[in-house]
């Protein structure tokens, strides 16, 4: 990717927040946070999951008060103890997860708390001629009369940017904007981000990606611990340096390992199929093998069977036909299930977290045994003792690095990455024989991808059966020893990587090839 174009005179601030504190109990989220957002630009800001980054945005959108500090919009000082008065002062946020209603049309969703009064029909075409303008401005084409819960995610999150510039949104916060989209849609994204900064429009953009901060923003401002320690034009510094400063150390951006060295078979798919609700295969007649001490990188675009395919070898999901064997024995696909599954030695690293890997309403220590709360480990007498239930956690989240390493902290107040770091605990704690990780970097950070990378690759070193499904091409080159490809549910290929940087770049080339259902055979 190339940097992207910088306007040459940005001076005008649209957003000051001068020496901000913020703390939860003992821990101190925010400390003496000082930060410039000039107007008409997209500025970055990065750093570890628990630097703060979120903390600080919700405080300038009036998800919380600030302890102490000033926000100032414009050079004029505010107090924004709401969202409503967040949108107020011209500020949108589009959340990580969105907060949409998929039983209603995207023109029910956007009209949400913007209705117009009593009479709802005027408010209704009020509001439908400004999606049309916005469509028309600034690209944001999407059907006002389709059921959210009918539209990809790249068009819900557009759904949501098109509800915050209704209400006259000048400026538009938003966070992890890429964690759940695909690439293209991820372009579509930066697109129509760089037609609202020319427009005039001013963005805050979080993200872990520092492909993409270098790619979108005119400035970064990097978090650690709670502070700002660095801000700068973007094109001033570099993806390693950002790292550095982000971790307080040097971090790898490669992936550390030695050869690997296959052992016997550990997970044989021979033919299987998974069949959807309406009985059409997403996953077809699929074969291949996971032998110890190799990690198979399973690529394709999202929504070409990965999912389903990861769901089945784990037993949540049904398979129709074909066998699976694991250390050579058939296992009978009508009798898979999570606890049989997970009684095989198979672990679990769900693709999405929050659906399937945690209870938000939980305590982080709950949440850590899910699955095994059956564990004599566990138990005093016929009950769970929460006693040791915590004191593994506190372990757990001493290894793994989990912030705030605080057991009983409900699940919902970890960030993201800290989540993650929860459920990596949990499956890879367990030694298990057979790792299956979807998407175990998604939302994560960049000291915190090294750490998990430095971890899959020990479980390899260690004799283990890993398959990591990934719609990051990076990592997948980066971390497997073969790659296998799906597109629309069938295997269209196979690959082995090479460390040569030429023969890197035709790899991606032909990988892209059978992502787009180009097989070796058609070839």
């Amino acid at each position: 990717m190339e940097p992207a174009s910088r306007s040459a005179s940005l001076t005008t601030p649209a957003i000051e927040l001068r020496a901000i504190n913020k703390s939860f109990g003992t821990v101190q989220a925010n400390r003496d946070v000082n930060l410039l957002v000039q107007a008409g630009s997209i500025h970055g800001i990065v750093g570890e999951n628990g630097a703060g980054k979120s903390t600080l945005m919700s405080i300038l959108y009036g998800f919380y008060e600030a302890d102490s500090g000033t926000i100032l919009i414009g050079d004029k000082p505010v107090r924004i103890a709401s969202s409503r008065d967040a949108i107020a002062q011209g500020i949108g946020m589009v959340h990580q997860h969105f907060m949409l209603v998929d039983s209603l049309t995207v023109l029910d969703n956007v009209m949400l708390g913007a209705e117009g009064g009593a009479l709802v029909a005027k408010g209704a075409a009020r509001i439908r001629g400004k999606l049309a303008e916005l469509a028309r401005d600034y690209g944001l084409v999407v059907d006002p009369d389709a059921l959210v819960g009918d539209l990809g995610v790249g068009l819900q999150q557009r759904v949501e940017i098109l509800k915050a510039l209704v209400r006259g949104a000048q400026v538009l916060i938003l966070d992890e904007p890429t964690a759940v989209l695909t690439p293209p849609e991820a372009d579509q994204l930066f697109a129509m981000l760089d037609t609202l900064r020319r427009e005039g429009k001013t963005v805050v953009f979080i993200t872990h990606k520092l492909r993409e901060i270098m790619h979108i923003t005119d400035r970064v401002s990097v978090m650690r611990r709670g502070e700002i320690v660095l801000t700068t034009e973007t094109s001033a510094t570099s993806p390693p340096a950002l790292a550095d400063a982000m971790v307080g150390r040097r971090v790898l951006l490669t992936v550390d390992k030695t050869p690997s060295r296959p052992g016997p078979a550990r997970l044989e798919v021979r033919d299987i199929v998974v069949l959807g609700d309406n009985g059409v295969p997403l996953v077809d007649h699929v074969s291949f093998t996971l032998r110890g001490g190799e990690i198979t990188g399973l690529a394709g675009v999202a929504g070409n069977g990965q999912s389903e395919l990861l769901e089945a070898l784990a037993g949540i999901r049904p398979i129709a036909s074909g066998e699976v064997l694991i250390d050579g024995k058939r296992v009978d696909p009508a009798a898979l299930n999570p606890k049989a599954m997970r009684a095989l030695g198979v672990s679990h690293i769900p693709e999405d977290r929050h659906r399937m890997g945690l209870v938000m309403s939980f305590e982080a220590s709950e949440s850590a045994i899910l699955g095994f709360h059956h564990d004599p480990i566990y138990g005093a007498g016929p009950w769970l003792s929460r006693a040791r239930v915590v004191a593994d956690l506190a372990r757990k989240m001493l290894a793994y690095d989990v912030r705030p390493p605080l057991p009983r902290l409900k699940t919902a107040n970890f960030s993201g990455g800290n989540q993650q770091k929860i459920v990596l605990a949990r499956e890879m704690e367990r030694d298990p024989g057979i790792v299956l990780a979807g998407q175990p970097t998604r939302g994560v950070d960049i000291g915190a991808i090294e750490f998990i990378h430095k971890r899959l690759v020990a479980l390899r070193d260690a004799g283990k059966a890993v398959l990591v499904v990934s719609v990051e091409l990076d990592e997948i080159m980066a971390l497997s020893d073969k790659i296998i490809v799906l597109c629309g549910g069938k295997l269209t290929g196979e690959r082995t990587p090479s460390p040569d940087r030429h023969e890197g770049e035709t790899l991606v080339g032909e990988l892209g090839l059978l992502m787009a259902g180009v097989t070796d055979r058609a070839a």
